[in-house]
């Protein structure tokens, strides 16, 4: 029963992530590769989806637990670990507010692209986080950023414009793209200030269709913007919203084949040391 009114849970299950991370699989690997997870290690990718970062933390021989709220993605991920013939990877179901059952100290790093950023309560989601880490550890955090002029931080503004009001008390996801409030939410987990250090860096979305065909996935599979178009439907602005969207991805997209989408987002990438 737990999950019953979990918001949260509904949201990523409504659609189907997996059709975007297609999209997001190179770099996601390029991502992990600099990570400096080495074999052995035990690795938490939280939020993890069907395992962009988590799968290719596994081929690096780390030992991999992917953690995510929508039942469909763990199922998503679990079978492209038997595909790949995966042993040292495994995917449940999990809330990053609360990790029931999961020790205290028990990996060695702990990741978390695009995932927790989306969980409410983020001092919870810090001081989860945070109390899984050993001493020596490490946490690296994905979040988009706030006003970003790139891809997904405008999907949300321009999709949230469409949207009714959130309730009282709602916390924005994106205020994990902003340093002060990720310093602080850390720092009351218990991390000492200067082991959180911040870089920008690019996440590439890759799909060989064209942009037009890539909005229609977000329409159709990305939680966020469905419900956004749901919302404008019911205004009479599903026109506008479409309109707005397809010209965003239209001036974002830098394949030189017109045919094919390839779109550059900056995030905001969080390392705390345990």
């Amino acid at each position: 029963m737990k999950n019953k009114m979990n918001a949260n849970k509904a949201l990523w299950e409504k659609g189907d992530f997996t059709r975007l991370a297609e999209t997001m699989r190179e770099s996601g690997t390029a991502l992990v590769a600099k990570l400096g997870i080495t074999k052995g290690q035990e690795v938490l990718d939280l939020g993890c989806g069907d395992g962009t970062t988590a799968i290719p933390a596994a081929r690096l021989g780390a030992n991999v637990q992917g953690v995510d709220i929508a039942r469909n993605l763990v199922e998503a991920g679990n079978a492209r670990v038997k595909a790949e013939g995966l042993t040292n990877i495994t995917f449940r179901e999990g809330d990053a507010i609360n990790l029931e059952g999961i020790e205290d100290q028990s990996f060695d790093v702990v990741v978390s692209i695009f995932g927790a950023m989306f969980a409410p309560q983020p001092f919870d989601v810090a001081k989860e986080m945070f109390r899984v880490t050993r001493p020596g550890g490490k946490i690296v955090m994905g979040n988009w950023i706030p006003g970003d002029p790139t891809l997904v931080a405008q999907i949300l503004k321009v999709s949230s414009a469409y949207t009714p009001a959130p309730p009282e008390g709602f916390v924005s996801p994106m205020l994990w793209g902003v340093e002060n409030n990720v310093t602080e939410r850390f720092v009351a987990a218990g991390a000492s200030q200067e082991n959180i250090s911040f870089e920008r860096e690019t996440f590439t979305f890759r799909t060989p269709v064209p942009p037009a065909a890539f909005l229609e996935t977000f329409r159709k599979y990305y939680g966020p913007t469905m419900n956004a178009f749901e919302a404008a439907e019911k205004n009479g602005k599903e026109a506008d919203l479409h309109q707005e969207l397809a010209n965003l991805f239209e001036s974002q997209n830098q394949s030189p084949d017109k045919n094919a989408t390839s779109i550059p987002a900056t995030f905001l990438k969080v390392t705390v040391r345990r």
